[in-house]
């Protein structure tokens, strides 16, 4: 059963406010960079290296911040990653107590289906496209709307609102051109 737009909110609201509280601010995107530097340092383990003082990396992204990249991608079993690895479970517990996407209908909303055609290869190329332009903005400005808009906001950095006013002023008019009703 879904959740309303409202309960679902206050929910979001009460993870964000508990984890903030208990743990520390919830950021998302970084997690990508981390997984990276993993898969980077198996390949190649002259990536990262441990020190006197902590870790470093050949790789100036991972040694930004005194090494706290590359000592998250030498020890991945951290809050972060575990918090990002629950939601790609917690998402397929979903979908799978929900009963599954298998149903066409549920793949393609019919506002897509009447406007962009019947492909469900093109919905989850468009998805794709769009997820990489979301993360690759996400990193270009240092963090992602998790990090940036709701754990700031929530904190009252400024930069949270300012994130948050130039999300919507993209996601509002592209949501209206994608999903207007055509004839």
């Amino acid at each position: 059963m879904p959740l309303s737009w409202r309960s679902g909110g206050l929910l979001l609201g009460l993870v964000f406010f508990l984890a903030v509280l208990l743990v520390k601010p919830i950021g998302v995107s970084t997690q990508f960079v981390i997984l990276d530097g993993i898969i980077w340092d198996q390949i190649n383990p002259n990536v990262i290296t441990k020190t006197e003082t902590g870790y470093t990396s050949n790789n100036s992204y991972l040694a930004k911040s005194k090494g706290k990249y590359a000592k998250s991608a030498a020890n991945p079993i951290n809050y972060s990653f575990v918090f990002v690895l629950a939601m790609l479970l917690g998402a397929g517990a979903s979908a799978i107590l929900r009963g599954g996407n298998a149903k066409e209908e549920r793949m393609i909303p019919e506002i897509w289906r009447t406007n962009l055609g019947n492909s469900t290869a093109k919905r989850m190329l468009a998805s794709f496209i769009g997820g990489f332009i979301v993360l690759y903005g996400a990193r270009l400005a240092g963090g992602c709307t998790s990090g940036h808009m709701m754990s700031g906001m929530m904190q009252t950095a400024i930069s949270g609102y300012i994130f948050a006013l130039g999300a919507f002023a993209a996601a509002i008019p592209t949501a209206i051109f994608l999903y207007t009703r055509r004839s």
